[in-house]
């Protein structure tokens, strides 16, 4: 991204990882200066006051020509109009020297999450010439992950197949984040030396989780309602919620997938033939063979219709994942 020159820069959207990124660049760019840490100011809107907010943006340098103040969550401090203002005015006054930037939640004070108006800041944002600029930085829809995690593999200094990309997208879903630190752990695997396989993703990211979310699933298909808990709960302490819930989501697509085959009058071969396009193992896809007839077709697609509503609810933070998915394993072994 080529950087701007404005004064007040407007970090905006879902990623939180991009967010991070991008917060790290701004303070590198002060690196040059033996002064640097004494010039940046780190401040958030749910415990700051407004004299720490003024003193650190009109504070001149210390032996330095350059400020830089990061504000996270202003809306949580400027809840009516008044106050939003003021804080506008004072941005819009700020000394040359200092570059403010603003990350966080920016929400309208008061409005639900699904509220579609513009927040008031992006609204003032639109108003200045040139002392604002606003960068949005949305979560890749789950189509596009595996376009993603190509491109961070090259930024992070390796290559992946895109077979084995496509595996990783789906175990993590949309979750940034947890892909780049997947992608590190792979490229630290081969040692930056070569290209990251499926069977690379399979050894290194897939294997001791994909084995425990058999075990959660097969207590599930078994009704052993305490056994599924005490397995999501190791897999909750172990990894982050939306890359157990992709996991989940992975699993149960191939099982609806294999539960086809079976009802078609296929068998385990023809299972194995079908599931070997998504990469998976021979080993892998007798699993699943086994694991499918613990179902009804009927009961995978009310799982899985179950998931989908998860995922929606998760997103608007209706019910945190973890949660949903207690509440899940609850449901489906009562």
């Amino acid at each position: 991204m080529s950087e701007t020159t404005a004064r007040v820069i407007i970090l905006y959207g879902n990623d939180e990882y991009a967010f991070s990124k991008r917060l790290k660049s701004f303070q590198e760019a002060m690196s040059d200066s033996t002064a640097a840490d004494m010039n940046i100011s780190r401040l958030d809107g749910r415990s700051m006051t407004d004299e720490e907010l003024n003193n650190a943006v009109n504070s001149l340098p210390f032996l330095g020509d350059k400020r830089l103040v990061l504000l996270a969550n202003p809306s949580d401090h400027y809840q009516n109009k008044e106050n939003q203002k003021i804080f506008t005015r004072l941005l819009e006054k700020a000394p040359e020297t200092s570059r403010i930037v603003i990350h966080g939640n920016m929400e309208n004070p008061g409005k639900e999450k699904k509220n579609k108006e513009e927040p008031w800041i992006l609204k003032w944002a639109g108003e200045t010439r040139g002392l604002v600029s606003v960068e949005r930085h949305m979560m890749p829809r789950a189509w596009e992950m595996t376009g993603w995690i190509l491109a961070e593999t090259k930024k992070q200094g390796g290559t992946i197949e895109p077979r084995g990309a496509a595996m990783l997208a789906e175990m993590v879903g949309e979750n940034t984040s947890q892909a780049a630190q997947e992608i590190t752990k792979l490229l630290t695997y081969v040692n930056y030396e070569r290209s990251i396989t499926v069977t690379d993703v399979e050894q290194v990211s897939l294997d001791t989780a994909q084995g425990n979310i058999f075990v959660l699933v097969d207590a599930l298909g078994s009704s052993q309602g305490k056994k599924a808990q005490a397995m999501l709960h190791r897999l909750l302490d172990e990894q982050d919620p939306k890359m157990i819930f992709g996991m989940i989501v992975r699993q149960f697509r191939f099982l609806l997938l294999a539960r086809e085959v079976i009802d078609g009058g296929g068998n385990i071969n023809d299972i194995q033939s079908a599931l070997n396009k998504f990469g998976m193992p021979v080993f892998t896809a007798k699993n699943v063979y086994f694991q499918a007839k613990q179902f009804s077709q009927e009961a995978l697609e009310a799982i899985y219709h179950r998931l989908l509503a998860i995922d929606e609810g998760a997103k608007t933070s209706d019910v945190p994942l973890d949660m949903a998915l207690d509440m899940l394993v609850v449901e489906l072994t009562k």
